[in-house]
């Protein structure tokens, strides 16, 4: 089937790994869209919409996507309640696929981590490492975000047990707690690690991108995928098949 996509934040890195592999696929991109463009005109053009731009601007993305209806897929993140908030109003109109990675084996990892929370229960406490090239702004990743809702979901985890870094004198680890650690430097595209560590043993579950083209396929994969589907919100492991 052969589509058009508009192509929100489009000069920065993923913008430009999205345009590579629209060329790649065969897939017309009908509006690259940046800081200062009016993406209207772009959105009304095309098929699906890509927004890897930044947080605060996706909520007006996903706004005129819905008056369009096309369909949308969400890269960014860091979203603030609010942001949060104006963008799920959204679903109601048109399918959004939003997902902090879209790297198939990031899903997978996503799905491994919940089924190895169910099993392992309370004797093996969760922890996540993320690491990241020095210019990403926000930490955790959204990726590293994922991670902590299947932990969440596995084990009925409440917010206020997630454990951002330690210092000082932390005391003895509560078993309920998530810890999360955020890695900057060089130019490391996305390492990302879930341990579950009991007294006796440890598993680890670790998936490292190579390249940014596997998020950029993702996402177009996501686009090709929401085509035709009924309004709400998804998610990447609802486009593989694995929610369940």
């Amino acid at each position: 089937m052969s589509w058009k996509v508009a192509i929100i934040g489009s000069k920065g890195r993923m913008g430009e790994a999205l345009i590579a592999s629209a060329q790649k696929l065969g897939i017309e991109v009908v509006g690259a869209v940046d800081q200062g463009d009016d993406p209207a005109p772009a959105i009304e053009a095309c098929d699906a919409v890509i927004d890897f731009s930044f947080h605060s601007v996706t909520p007006q993305i996903s706004k005129i996507a819905a008056a369009n209806e096309k369909p949308l897929v969400i890269g960014t993140t860091g979203h603030s309640p609010e942001e949060r908030e104006s963008i799920l109003s959204n679903t109601s109109y048109i399918p959004i696929v939003w997902a902090g990675n879209f790297s198939t084996g990031v899903n997978i990892l996503f799905y491994l981590t919940r089924k190895a929370a169910e099993a392992t229960g309370p004797d093996f406490q969760p922890e996540v490492i993320e690491m990241h090239h020095r210019h990403k702004v926000d930490a955790p990743s959204g990726t590293a975000e994922g991670l902590i809702k299947e932990i969440r979901a596995a084990r009925n985890t409440s917010e206020d047990q997630i454990q951002h870094g330690r210092q000082g004198i932390t005391g003895e680890r509560p078993i309920e707690q998530i810890g999360v650690h955020a890695l900057r430097g060089g130019s490391v595209v996305g390492e990302h690690t879930v341990m579950l560590v009991s007294d006796n043993e440890r598993i680890e579950l670790t998936h490292k991108a190579g390249d940014r083209t596997i998020f950029a396929d993702g996402a177009m994969k996501a686009a090709n995928w929401a085509l035709g589907k009924p309004a709400g919100l998804y998610e990447m492991l609802d486009v593989l098949g694995l929610n369940d």
